[in-house]
């Protein structure tokens, strides 16, 4: 009987299922492999001082997986979206501030293995360590494993993906989505500038189709146009 269940001579340690409830509970994952997630959660200041593997190479294989898993998932989400948009917004969510933000939510410091005596920025190894168990998920299940828990559960409870979209993307170019999906003719117009002999004044108003929308003001004429964006903008009930 020994012989039929091998799997089952070894009990889990303690940190083993530790780390095999979070990675369950935060990516929607059930760990085949629990060295790989140990390892994923090793940084280099606990490495160096010992013969275990540091969680760097499964960071480097994250960041490629999730790389292109975001692209494909902005690709069909965005469909009439062009390259340089995409771009931007996929360099936003895998930036170093939003990775490190994911990791903090996550609490990956609970279980993440480093040396506490030493002055290391958390933030920055949490989102590392993210990385690291995204390659981590990729090596034990596959491609498919990781997309899935990136796009069913890190993009569902740890990405705003909408508060990502409005700090990107400024208003102007913003209405100029706006007007290519609705493919409506749009301008801006300077109804007035003026100088007080401090500072200029610029008053810019949209025009839509030959009629007024919104109107701005500002000290210079990109911040009057971004002002009467933003107004255009809640007038066709975009913000």
């Amino acid at each position: 009987m020994l012989a039929i269940f091998p799997l089952f001579s070894r009990k889990k340690s303690k940190d083993e299922l530790e780390i095999i409830r979070f990675v369950i509970n935060r990516f929607g994952y059930s760990p085949k492999n629990v060295s790989l997630f140990k390892r994923a959660l090793t940084h280099k200041s606990i490495s160096n001082n010992s013969d275990e593997l540091s969680n760097e190479r499964l960071e480097f294989l994250g960041d490629a997986i999730l790389d292109s898993v975001i692209a494909e998932f902005l690709f069909v989400k965005f469909p009439e979206e062009n390259e340089g948009y995409l771009t931007k917004i996929k360099s936003k969510i895998v930036s170093r501030r939003t990775l490190g933000m994911i990791g903090r939510e996550m609490e990956i410091s609970n279980v993440l293995r480093y040396n506490r005596g030493r002055s290391i920025k958390l933030e920055t190894i949490e989102g590392n360590a993210f990385e690291a168990l995204i390659g981590a998920i990729y090596l034990d299940g596959g491609y498919r494993s990781a997309q899935n828990s990136i796009n069913k559960h890190i993009f569902r409870k740890y990405v705003d993906l909408n508060h990502i979209l409005e700090e990107e993307i400024d208003f102007k170019s913003k209405l100029f989505i706006w007007s290519q999906k609705n493919r409506l003719p749009i301008q801006f117009e300077i109804i007035t500038e003026e100088n007080d002999g401090a500072q200029w004044k610029y008053v810019v108003c949209v025009i839509i189709n030959d009629q007024e929308y919104g109107r701005g003001s500002g000290s210079s004429k990109k911040k009057a146009e971004q002002a009467a964006a933003k107004e255009t903008l809640e007038l066709v009930g975009e913000v």
